[in-house]
């Protein structure tokens, strides 16, 4: 019963297998390996992105800051929800790669920009000249820190006011997968035909060991990513086993499965929840992340069991009345069963 986060989860099969037959005979370091081309080839045609620059790293922070540090100056804003992974899990990452670029945080419900904030809060960022932060870029989570997806319709919006001030526009997409099979669209229609420059597009928290693209729309900065890439020591020797990884993660539409998967397992969590006498759902549910809620006493007994998962806010404490209501996130992965559903939904009820 993991719940805790689809990190928890195992390596697909399909991408251990790919990691065996990477590791027969030799290959070109540095990311000049044939699985390296064959994955770009690959990136670009989902993406329906032709010219589109593409590479490979080991970490969702490395992806997100390095990307960021590629279009931001040091002396400027990256405009971000104050609830943003870049902002509230990165550990100052994106402040270290760019430089000093400074977080500027925007609210919105359900972690979500809202446009007209945005708006104004970028209109008002360098009314000092020299003596403020400059206009850099705007940064958005798909899915949020809250589990929710951004619409077609929200990301067009946020771009539309991002090019009014000329901002490049990323995408953290750790959870890209999910939230791209919740909107039913296709990858391009969720990025560069809504405004995205450059895209971190997660693998890791859907099944593979340990491997994230940054795909920049626009090649023009890729030589900058490059050198920015190595200097910063993410650059892999061995880089043929992140391009094992990532060719099996989309061969046969294995991404987009396995997302579906960890989906509808959060859906059975979320209408097991919502079926409790005492149990509350905190935030719409999106895709594969669920915020909820239920009495002291249920955590206890899910607890004891061994149930992984995280009270939030973390603040909150397993001692007191057994009635109240504490609450918790929860995330399903491609492996979480309707066995771990209902086990763990028993030991609630």
């Amino acid at each position: 019963m993991y719940f805790a986060s689809d990190n928890a989860g195992p390596v697909a099969p399909e991408i251990m297998r790919a990691l065996a037959r990477a590791n027969e005979g030799a290959a070109m370091p540095y990311g000049d390996d044939a699985i390296m081309a064959r994955v770009r080839t690959r990136i670009r045609e989902i993406f329906e992105a032709p010219e589109a620059a593409v590479y490979l790293v080991a970490t969702g922070t490395a992806a997100n800051a390095l990307s960021l540090a590629t279009v931001t100056q040091p002396w400027q804003a990256v405009f971000c929800h104050r609830h943003a992974h870049i902002e509230e899990d990165e550990c100052g990452a994106p402040e270290f790669f760019t430089g000093g670029a400074k977080l500027v945080l925007v609210d919105g419900d359900g972690a979500r920009i809202d446009p007209e904030q945005l708006r104004k809060i970028v209109a008002g960022t360098a009314d000092t000249g020299v003596h403020g932060v400059q206009r850099g870029a705007l940064s958005i989570t798909q899915l949020t820190e809250l589990g929710t997806a951004y619409s077609l319709a929200d990301i067009r919006a946020l771009g539309k006011v991002a090019k009014s001030f000329d901002l490049p526009v990323h995408m953290d997409g750790a959870r890209f997968a999910n939230a791209l099979v919740t909107l039913g669209c296709t990858p391009a229609e969720m990025t560069w035909k809504s405004g995205i420059d450059i895209l971190s597009f997660g693998a890791t928290k859907n099944g593979a060991m340990g491997v994230e693209a940054v795909i920049l729309f626009d090649p023009e900065k890729a030589w900058e990513f490059e050198l920015r890439r190595k200097r910063g020591a993410h650059l892999f020797s061995k880089h043929r086993f992140l391009s094992a990884q990532m060719e099996a993660y989309l061969a046969d539409d294995l991404w987009l499965r396995l997302a579906r998967h960890a989906n509808e397992k959060a859906a059975r969590l979320e209408a097991g929840i919502r079926a409790l006498d005492s149990g509350i759902i905190l935030q719409p549910r999106s895709a594969n992340m669920l915020f909820a809620g239920w009495p002291r006493a249920g955590h206890i007994r899910a607890q004891a069991a061994q149930a992984q998962y995280y009270l939030w806010p973390f603040s909150q404490s397993l001692d007191g009345p057994e009635d109240e209501i504490l609450t918790a996130r929860l995330v399903c992965n491609w492996a979480t069963t309707d066995e771990d559903i209902d086990r763990f939904l028993a030991l609630l009820a």
